[in-house]
């Protein structure tokens, strides 16, 4: 019997969920698993769950912006430190939704995408002229991309799932759903190898 997929929730503009992007698939695969991927808003969640984002506080900023940094550096992969952060990311996570609905498959290399424009090369996403070059660059109709992004079907779609994020208890990202156990954030990788190897703890 197949396991149950990793759920896996992020942000286009979140660092941590760019950094966790880049290990979930292969952590998951190694115990046979696949990953289910879920574009959410941040700000949707920090509402509902009455919180704001660790940059938002003058005390915590500077601290979150080195640690940024340095988790990236710690994981071995590229980070740049995008020059408009954080930024709205509705429309790159309505083009995801549109492509999910498609080919799950070409959802998540979307996703990839996305977070490695705007975390490695400062592509803002936020920016329509600039979301439509990337989609142009990851071989899209960016016509139909924009189309999406623009329609009422794809803005509530996004809605829906923010909506049942936050039933699920989701309250910022990354955050991993595993066996019906949730995982928030990017240092919960080593908890997640040992429920994925060993099973819950």
């Amino acid at each position: 019997m197949s396991q149950a997929p990793v759920e896996f929730y992020f942000d286009f503009s979140s660092p941590y969920s760019y950094i966790a992007s880049e290990w979930v698939e292969a952590v998951a695969a190694r115990y046979g698993r696949t990953v289910r991927w879920h574009a959410i808003l941040l700000g949707a969640t920090f509402q509902a769950a009455e919180l704001k984002s660790p940059v938002s506080h003058p005390l915590k900023r500077e601290y979150s912006v080195a640690d940024f940094q340095r988790s990236a550096r710690f994981e071995g992969v590229p980070y740049v430190a995008p020059p408009q952060f954080p930024i709205p990311t509705q429309n790159a996570a309505r083009v995801f939704w549109w492509l999910h609905a498609q080919d799950e498959a070409s959802a998540a290399a979307w996703a990839h995408a996305g977070l490695r424009a705007y975390f490695t090369r400062g592509v803002v996403l936020s920016d329509a002229g600039s979301l439509r070059a990337l989609c142009v660059e990851t071989g899209l109709d960016a016509p139909a991309a924009e189309a999406a992004w623009s329609d009422p079907v794809w803005k509530e779609r996004l809605k829906a799932e923010n909506d049942a994020a936050i039933a699920a208890g989701i309250f910022g990202a990354p955050a991993f759903v595993i066996d019906g156990e949730l995982f928030w954030g990017n240092d919960r990788k080593p908890q997640i190898e040992r429920w994925l190897s060993s099973g819950p703890f």
